[in-house]
């Protein structure tokens, strides 16, 4: 007489004959224990806690419905600074400073210390040189309009200033004739000594004199003589080669 199968037809009393069960394909194989054909259930959760702790410090990019304290966390997060007057902005020696108005302007774009340290440096390389330029150029027209002025207007000024210019090459050493007529001061000193028929800061080898001259030219080289035109420190290179000039006539 037969027995009776089981419910899932196999005969309870046989040894069950079972095939091996495949790993699902949406389930990582070290989530899959293959001794039992399973899921490592434990193995799973412990690596979704793990995500969920790894999500919850990150920082989500705010987008139109974001908050304020959303906006400020991402900002903070770039390297934004809480306040404009927190950029800590290493400046360098030409005259250059930190602008207020600038720098809200960089806070409040975003911009982080080191892309607001880039603008500055960018400022410095480029614009600098530009800024110097144009101020000297504004001075020499300054200086021009003044000289057009003493010798009465531009015509006359242009007369002279060449009649200065080739008695300035016969007669002075160069380094003189370049410091004196550069400014107002020194185009007067030189139309002095043109006028007075003797030759100015001569080209000669006393000691005393070329030891003069080579403190003066050192002073030509100071920023404050070629880049600041300080009136007070210019009027020391003048009345310098002033009295030089005095003592070659003596």
């Amino acid at each position: 007489m037969n027995e009776p199968l089981g419910p899932l037809g196999v005969d309870p009393a046989s040894p069950a004959e079972t095939a091996a069960v495949e790993r699902p394909a949406d389930i990582p194989e070290k989530f899959w224990d293959t001794a039992t054909n399973s899921v490592r259930v434990d193995d799973l959760a412990k690596s979704y806690r793990e995500l969920e702790r790894h999500l919850g410090g990150s920082v989500k990019i705010p987008d139109a419905s974001a908050d304020e304290a959303d906006i400020a966390k991402f900002r903070q997060a770039l390297g934004v600074p809480e306040t404009a007057d927190a950029y800590e902005l290493q400046l360098g020696e030409d005259g250059f400073a930190a602008d207020p108005e600038i720098n809200r302007r960089l806070h409040q774009a975003g911009f982080t210390q080191s892309q607001a340290q880039l603008v500055y440096d960018l400022a410095q390389e480029y614009i600098g040189p530009m800024v110097q330029q144009t101020a000297a150029d504004f001075e020499a027209e300054r200086q021009t309009e003044r000289l057009q002025k003493h010798f009465g207007g531009a015509e006359n000024w242009t007369g002279i200033s060449r009649q200065i210019q080739e008695w300035g090459k016969a007669n002075l050493a160069p380094a003189a004739l370049s410091a004196l007529s550069t400014t107002y001061e020194g185009c007067l000193a030189l139309h002095k000594m043109m006028q007075s028929h003797e030759p100015g800061l001569v080209r000669s080898s006393a000691p005393a004199e070329r030891n003069g001259s080579d403190e003066l030219k050192a002073m030509m080289r100071d920023p404050r003589y070629w880049r600041e035109r300080d009136p007070a420190f210019i009027r020391q290179v003048t009345d310098g080669f002033s009295r030089l000039y005095a003592e070659s006539e003596g």
